[in-house]
């Protein structure tokens, strides 16, 4: 029996793809965990395994089209003894891209659901009212559909939110999340200006149209999301980081030397940011009130501060994550943001390194900007946006004196952290920033 091998969700968020390279050729033997193929997501580039044993009868879409969709047909694979062109013709004459378990190849091994009567199989998205993908296992839709509870309105538990048989019942015992009549869902946002208003006030052939790509659309879908449902708030102050730049130019100047292909290097190089993503850490473990997330049933204190660092990469930017940076040295922070960084501009992230989080940091100091507000990336409830260290006339005692200052903005999800816990958050930040040497504690 032909074996569909579908464009997977690698993300909760991905709609759609661009395969850019098939790793395997019609006629090819594969076997479970074999790399099959390289598939473009809007944050990253991913390798991806086949899950089933078999011969590749037919690749289905060509290497480099792009914006294929979740669950399309995009190969098929023979099974031993099976004639691959027979394979090949009765898969593609199929109207629906979604065989039996047993049959269908996944690029991703889905996780066993805990329910004992689901059956292992991938996730099927499901659509929302608002256009969103609702991802739940067969079971939890079956059982949602039976108990009138609208999907769209539950938390998942399962692997990358996913909502599961267990979300179905805690929502059913609660009598929440009914669905349709009880709550309709918001309408989506519109623009200001249609498209064509917009090409109407410019003349014909003095411009040139570039096509939003997956990445840009997603960054833009995000962004009004963000700022259409969170209650940002903003505080400002000034550190003084004199005392900053002396430890990291003594810790760069003892760094150890290590051998490499090109000589010996030293073992690391601090930045400014690196020791911003330190801080930030630390004052997150200092005032645990502000490491949290905002759902609407609960508020969800995280007991590690896992930092996301904004990365421009061409097309938009991405925000890998330092986990546990509260309880990493500098040096080690130093050299897993350069390999994140690296990798995510050659799109070579993995899902886990840029998705989740508890807050982010956004530097722009080294383009000069003085200060800025960032926007909150849900499902953070912060974000510190860091502006460049200047010389500046600062008061000591009564005399005029030059320090270097940088101004740092923290925004806030005001439903998550309030103005008096937010500023009580950043006063821990300037403590350790002006204080470096509690980095090394």
């Amino acid at each position: 029996m032909p074996i569909k091998v579908t464009m997977p969700a690698l993300s909760p968020t991905m709609e759609e793809g661009n395969l850019a390279k098939w790793m395997v050729k019609e006629g090819d033997s594969v076997a479970p965990g074999d790399v099959i193929a390289e598939i473009e997501t809007d944050k990253a580039t991913m390798e991806v395994e086949a899950v089933d044993e078999g011969t590749v009868a037919k690749l289905v879409v060509p290497e480099g089209t792009e914006g294929v969709k979740v669950n399309a047909l995009i190969a098929v694979l023979a099974e031993e003894g099976e004639d691959a062109g027979a394979a090949a013709k009765a898969a593609e004459g199929g109207s629906d891209p979604e065989p039996e378990p047993k049959s269908e190849s996944k690029l991703e091994k889905p996780a066993k659901e805990e329910a004992p009567e689901a059956k292992p199989a991938e996730a099927k998205p499901a659509p929302s009212g608002d256009g969103e993908r609702v991802f739940a296992s067969p079971l939890a839709r079956r059982l949602a559909k039976e108990a009138g509870l609208d999907l769209a309105a539950l938390s998942g538990s399962g692997p990358k939110g996913r909502i599961v048989k267990a979300d179905v019942e805690a929502a059913g015992k609660d009598g929440g999340a009914k669905a349709a009549a009880a709550a309709p869902s918001a309408a989506p946002v519109q623009p200001a200006m249609s498209d064509d208003q917009v090409m109407k006030l410019f003349e014909e052939g003095s411009y040139e149209l570039i096509p939003h790509d997956s990445m840009r659309k997603t960054i833009a879908r995000r962004l009004v999301e963000a700022k259409s449902t969170i209650p940002h708030f903003y505080l400002t102050l000034d550190c003084e980081i004199d005392a900053l730049l002396a430890l990291r130019k003594q810790l760069n100047e003892a760094a150890p030397k290590v051998k490499t292909e090109d000589g010996e290097k030293p073992a690391y190089k601090l930045s400014v940011n690196d020791m911003v993503i330190k801080a930030h850490a630390k004052a997150l473990a200092m005032v645990p009130e502000a490491n949290v997330s905002w759902t609407e049933s609960a508020m969800v204190k995280h007991r590690h501060a896992d930092v996301g660092v904004a990365v421009s990469i061409p097309g938009g930017l991405i925000t890998p994550i330092i986990r546990r940076a509260d309880e990493k040295t500098l040096s080690a922070i130093s050299n897993e943001m350069k390999d994140l960084a690296t990798r995510a501009r050659s799109r070579k992230l993995k899902t886990e390194e840029f998705q989740g989080g508890n807050t982010a940091v956004s530097n722009l100091g080294m383009f000069g900007i003085k200060d800025f507000a960032a926007v909150i990336n849900p499902p953070h409830a912060t974000i510190l946006a860091v502006g460049a260290g200047e010389q500046r006339a600062v008061v000591k005692d009564g005399e005029v004196k030059v320090a270097t200052v940088m101004s740092v903005t923290l925004s806030t999800d005001h439903r998550a952290v309030d103005g008096a816990l937010g500023a009580e958050l950043l006063a821990a930040f300037k403590k350790v920033i002006e204080n470096p040497l509690t980095m090394l504690i």
